[in-house]
C-alpha cells in the first residue's frame, strides 16, 4: 500500500444555516447532511480518490454508523482489514455547522476514536513497512498516533504528521520524527503562542516548531494557500487558486490526502510543486458541499496535475 493512514473515523452530521449562531440562539437551518467524515478517514479518501492504494487503521463502534463507513471504504478499494470494531464506544461524531459563505464550526465527540491503541498499529506493522508514505493526526488516541510515527521511522517511510485538532503538551517524538509537520493558523499558534496572520508571524511559528525538531513544517493558511519552511530554512507562502467557496468542510483533509498522494507516487517532484498541486485539489474541493462527497478525483481535475 502507497498510503497507510492511522486516524480517526466520524460521521458527519452538517447543517447549512445563513449564519452561524450567538451564544443560547437558536435559528433554522435550511438543509442536512450525514456522511462519512474524520480527519483520517477524510486524507485516506482524499488519496484514495486521486488513485492512491491506500489502507486505513482506525477504530469505529458497533453500530450502523460502523457499517456506513466500511461501504464507503470498500466502494472506493481502500483496505479495510485493519478498521476494528468496539462495544465500549459509539462511532465517533462531529456535528457540523456551515453558513452561507462557506465558514464552519465542528463540534467532535471521538467515541471509539479514543480506542484506537498502539496494539492496533503494531498489528498492522507488515504494511507500514511497505507503504510510502504513513500519515498521522490528533484525532485519535496519541499513543496509536506516536506508535505509527515510530514504525514508519524506522523503517524510513515519509510521514505526514497533522498536528489537528492541536493540543498542548505534544510528546517530543510528533515534533523529531515527522518528515512533514503540517498545521493551520490557529493550531500553529495554539502549539507555538505566535498568532499566525501575516508571512512574517508564520515564518517565526514555523522556526519554533523546526527548532523542536520539525525537519518540514507546513502551515495552511485557508484561501490563501500554505506557508512551506524547508530543510535549508527556506519560507515560502504558495497561493491557492481564488475560488467562491460553498464549503471548507475537509478541505485541510484534501490537502494532507493529496499530498500523501504526490509523495508516494511523485517522490522527484519539488516539495513546493507538491504543495502548490494540493493546494489546488483543496480549492476544487470547496466548491461543492460536503467532506468526502466533495473530494475529486483525478478525472475531474486539470490534467497538468499529473504531468
Amino acid at each position: 500500500m502507497a498510503v497507510v493512514v492511522v486516524g480517526s473515523l466520524i460521521t458527519d452530521i452538517i447543517s447549512y444555516v445563513e449564519r452561524l449562531p450567538q451564544p443560547g440562539e437558536t435559528i433554522r437551518g435550511k438543509s442536512l447532511f450525514i456522511g462519512c467524515g474524520g480527519k483520517g478517514a477524510n486524507q485516506c479518501v482524499a488519496a484514495a480518490k486521486l488513485g492512491a492504494e491506500c489502507t486505513m487503521i482506525g477504530k469505529l463502534g458497533s453500530d450502523s454508523f460502523s457499517e456506513m463507513h466500511e461501504t464507503s471504504f470498500k466502494s472506493l478499494g481502500i483496505n479495510f482489514e485493519h478498521v476494528s470494531r468496539t462495544d465500549e464506544a459509539f462511532t465517533g461524531v462531529a456535528q457540523i455547522l456551515v453558513e452561507e459563505t462557506g465558514q464552519n464550526s465542528i463540534v467532535i465527540v471521538p467515541g471509539a476514536n479514543d480506542k484506537l491503541g498502539a496494539e492496533n498499529v503494531r498489528k498492522a506493522v507488515a504494511l507500514i513497512k511497505e507503504a510510502c508514505v504513513v500519515v498521522a493526526q490528533l484525532e485519535v488516541n496519541i499513543e496509536a498516533s506516536v506508535e505509527a510515527l515510530k514504525l514508519a521511522f524506522t523503517n524510513e517511510v515519509k510521514i505526514i504528521f497533522n498536528a489537528a485538532p492541536a493540543a498542548s503538551n505534544l510528546p517530543s517524538e510528533v515534533y523529531q520524527l515527522s518528515s512533514v509537520f503540517c498545521v493551520n493558523e490557529s493550531e500553529a499558534e495554539m502549539l507555538t503562542g505566535e498568532k499566525v496572520d501575516s508571512i512574517e508571524s508564520a515564518d517565526r511559528s514555523a522556526q519554533i516548531l523546526q527548532e523542536r525538531g520539525c525537519k518540514v513544517v507546513l502551515i495552511t493558511l485557508g484561501s490563501r494557500g500554505a506557508y512551506l519552511k524547508d530543510e535549508a530554512n527556506n519560507g515560502i507562502l504558495i497561493a491557492a487558486p481564488p475560488v467562491k467557496a460553498v464549503d471548507t468542510t475537509g478541505a485541510g483533509d484534501s490537502f494532507i490526502g493529496a499530498l500523501a498522494y504526490y509523495m508516494a507516487y511523485y517522490p522527484k517532484l519539488p516539495l513546493q510543486t507538491m504543495v502548490e498541486r494540493s493546494c489546488q485539489v483543496a480549492a476544487f474541493s470547496v466548491q461543492k458541499p460536503g467532506t468526502q462527497i466533495s473530494f475529486p478525483t483525478k478525472e475531474e481535475l486539470p490534467e497538468e496535475l499529473f504531468l
